[in-house]
């Protein structure tokens, strides 16, 4: 069959990679993804990724650093709870171009990550069958080479798979169907008592992984959508921050220090004088931002380059959070020990040279707190291997 099982071993890197940089010695309060593993998925086979507070993707392009960035994105919504088929609209695009289908037709892929916590390294599997049918077909949890759940395929006319998980009471495993279009590593909490020390440990294990997963907030800004007013509404910015000015009229009361740091970011990336980043009403309802130059003359954001709004878009999301960003924190947990990850394609599209390395600087501040981790692909250009020897920032090489 073209898509097995997903094994308990340790994928083998394809390719050279930055040893992790700022990981805690011990094991962190925050659960955080330290790794992401692409067995076979669309470009990438047997890669290991290791993430870091702050992790750059770079690359020719080719490589696979967007598809790497849609990978952690689709684990996230599935450990969010999300079906399958919300999460690959198109999943035969994730299947490797040069993997055949067995003999009763099926291809599909593999993908896994691992989460760091208090219950130490914890590893999730999932293989997902893209054809002829989408479905999880296996999916094993593991943690100190315990398997915590395994779930596989038996009978592929009926949508379940069969799920073991680990309870060391009086019967060593307790098995029970489950979905196939979930991952059922987030349904774990609703399934097992938690009477036993086994069970306890799945679902310990298993909420360290889902904690991990669910505050991820992908970011690509759009500066074509920046530039017109918008009404407004949430307050929360999209992942495209076309929303900008709806946040910027949001955000610029609510906290005076993060502003003037987000002001003095903005100030250091644009071109001109700068003393305030401000959102002013127009007619209609609507909210328009502008940039306050501090002499009378206030410059609306139509009028900036596009690399000037993406970098202004980008300095935003690190200075704010999950109640200001549109994600799906876990809400049982405290924010305390939650971690904010940003997913930014293109992290460095459209910046010049002092964008990209104030951004940077930025973006190691926010991270060195251990409240927001950010994964960014970048282009093939000089700076990012440049970025290595700064400390907590990981740079990872991906070839074609």
């Amino acid at each position: 069959m073209a898509v097995s099982t997903p094994s308990a071993a340790p994928a083998t890197p394809a390719r050279p990679e930055s040893p992790p940089s700022g990981h805690d010695e011990g094991h962190p309060d925050r659960p955080r993804v330290t790794e992401l593993r692409l067995s076979a998925f669309a470009v990438h086979r047997r890669v290991v990724i290791r993430l870091g507070p702050l992790t750059l993707l770079t690359g020719p392009s080719g490589c696979g650093k967007t598809s790497a960035l849609r990978a952690y994105e689709a684990l996230a919504r599935l450990g969010g709870g999300a079906e399958l088929g919300t999460v690959f609209p198109d999943p035969v695009a994730c299947v490797p171009e040069r993997a055949r289908p067995d003999a009763q037709r099926r291809r599909g892929f593999r993908i896994g990550c691992t989460a760091d916590g208090p219950e130490g390294p914890v590893r999730l599997d999932v293989a997902v069958q893209a054809e002829p049918e989408l479905r999880i077909v296996g999916e094993r949890l593991t943690a100190d080479g315990v398997v915590l759940l395994e779930t596989a395929l038996r009978d592929p006319g009926r949508r379940a798979v069969q799920a073991a998980w680990h309870t060391a009471g009086s019967a060593p495993v307790t098995r029970a169907p489950l979905p196939d279009d979930r991952l059922g590593t987030a349904l774990l909490p609703l399934r097992v008592a938690g009477k036993t020390d086994g069970q306890r440990r799945v679902l310990a294990a298993a909420e360290q992984m889902v904690v991990a997963l669910r505050s991820v907030y992908a970011c690509d800004p759009r500066p074509e959508r920046m530039r017109a007013p918008v009404p407004t509404g949430s307050g929360r910015l999209l992942g495209g921050c076309d929303n900008l000015a709806d946040v910027l009229w949001r955000t610029r009361a609510e906290c005076g220090r993060r502003h003037a740091q987000f002001v003095a970011a903005v100030r250091a990336g644009c071109a001109g004088p700068v003393a305030d980043v401000a959102a002013e009403p127009v007619a209609g309802g609507a909210v328009r931002a502008l940039l306050d130059r501090g002499d009378g003359i206030r410059t609306g954001l139509d009028r900036l380059g596009d690399g000037e709004l993406r970098y202004l878009a980008l300095a935003l999301v690190l200075f704010t959070g999950p109640g200001v960003l549109e994600v799906d924190p876990a809400g049982e947990v405290p924010a305390a020990l939650q971690t904010l990850t940003v997913l930014a394609d293109g992290l460095d599209r459209g910046l010049d040279a002092s964008q990209r390395e104030e951004l940077l600087r930025v973006a190691v501040r926010m991270c060195d707190r251990g409240h927001i981790r950010l994964v960014g692909a970048v282009g093939e250009g000089t700076w990012a291997p440049g970025a290595e020897g700064t400390e907590g920032v990981t740079v990872v090489h991906l070839k074609p």
